[in-house]
């Protein structure tokens, strides 16, 4: 599988970590940065990564931060983004199979180098279901982020 993977300086050895065991799976790797430890903006990554998703190709996204709160947060407020913060097997299998993930999200102060192997892992394995209830589900949050985005709200303002 092709992932976009991405961190601020907090996530950045983790993020190197995963990166050697992403390809030693046989997964290609797209590395958007940070490529140190000196201080940057979580936003900036997280952007990257969704860019990596939505345009670069790629079929699924990791991101990192120090909690993974703040790279959450960025990265959902895109449009055809869906990130996980997921610090458990069940969540990252699950969000995949029920929500469509396509970026997972993980905190290096918070998971373990193995348990962020493991998760990486359990997301990139992980198929949405397509089960009529999700996909149902999944439409209205397309319709959420339609009706909020830029286009939409300059549209009423127009009006």
């Amino acid at each position: 599988m092709k992932i976009t993977i991405g961190s601020d300086h907090a996530g950045f050895e983790l993020k190197k970590l995963l990166i050697d065991y992403l390809r030693q799976c046989g997964h290609e790797v797209n590395d958007v940065g940070t490529h140190s430890t000196a201080p940057v903006d979580y936003p900036d990554y997280a952007e990257k990564v969704a860019d990596g998703v939505l345009h670069g190709g790629t079929e699924r996204g990791i991101l990192i931060c120090g909690s993974g709160v703040g790279a959450s947060v960025a990265a959902n407020k895109i449009p055809g983004i869906r990130a996980g913060l997921c610090h458990d097997s069940y969540s990252a299998h699950q969000g995949v199979e029920h929500d469509n993930l396509n970026i997972l999200v993980l905190g290096a102060r918070v998971v373990a180098e193995e348990l962020a192997k493991d998760l990486s892992t359990i997301f990139l394995n992980a198929r949405f279901t397509a089960e009529e209830r999700h996909q149902h589900r999944l439409a209205k949050i397309q319709a959420i982020e339609q009706r909020y985005s830029l286009n939409s709200v300059a549209k009423e303002k127009i009006s």
